[in-house]
């Protein structure tokens, strides 16, 4: 039974991180289809690219809380008790199988967004501290060099540095996890770092009023 708990955690987990927000987003509201614009990906940066801070802050948001919800269920499991090494170890899964179903989602033919938003969402649900950090540093890269790839691939790296040596988390699982996720977050963003290698990398269009 306990078994069955985790499996269905795992497929919800994954079905909840899959949810195309940007895609959804962009037809609802725009009457466009994202991955037909800008770098084709169907995640927050694009949608800022594409459709401007208004939209792009609602998908970003949305997706932080898929990564979130994910991570939270563990919590209506009836046989883990929350502040265990078992808890902790089935959050990261849950919050592992979100951020796979946006990158992989089964409703867009397994070709989605690289992950960052809802991956920050997960960490939210478990160590929140370490989340916010990251966060700071992101907004910090962000509004100094106004290249989203590169905040995110600073903030990500950081994210397994900050847990263990700031805050002296010594969950092995979790710091297996960071290291992992800044692993990702470099692999998912090569061409980006090719760009900003070349110096052509696209940079944001901060506090300035989208034009169409």
């Amino acid at each position: 039974m306990e078994l069955l708990f985790i499996s269905l955690g795992v497929i919800v987990s994954y079905l909840i991180g899959s949810m195309p927000t940007a895609l959804w987003v962009g037809k609802a509201f725009y009457g466009l289809d994202i991955r037909e614009h800008g770098s084709g990906n169907s995640g927050a940066t694009n949608t800022f690219r594409v459709l401007g801070k208004k939209a792009g802050s609602a998908v970003l948001l949305i997706d932080i809380i898929k990564g979130l919800t994910a991570a939270s269920l563990v919590r209506y499991l009836p046989f883990v008790d929350p502040g265990t090494i078992k808890f902790v170890n089935l959050q990261l899964l849950f919050g592992l199988s979100s951020v796979l179903g946006h990158i992989f989602p089964i409703y867009c033919n397994f070709k989605g967004g690289k992950g960052i938003a809802t991956l920050v969402g997960m960490v939210l649900g478990i160590h929140y501290i370490s989340a916010i950090a990251c966060i700071a540093l992101f907004v910090v890269v962000l509004f100094s060099t106004r290249y989203v790839s590169l905040s995110s691939i600073l903030a990500a790296l950081a994210f397994p540095l900050i847990a263990v040596l700031v805050y002296k988390n010594e969950e092995p699982m979790f710091i297996a996890f960071g290291i992992a996720a800044a692993i990702m977050v470099v692999l998912t963003h090569q061409k980006n770092i090719v760009r900003l290698v070349a110096g052509n990398e696209n940079k944001a269009k901060l506090l300035k009023k989208h034009r169409q």
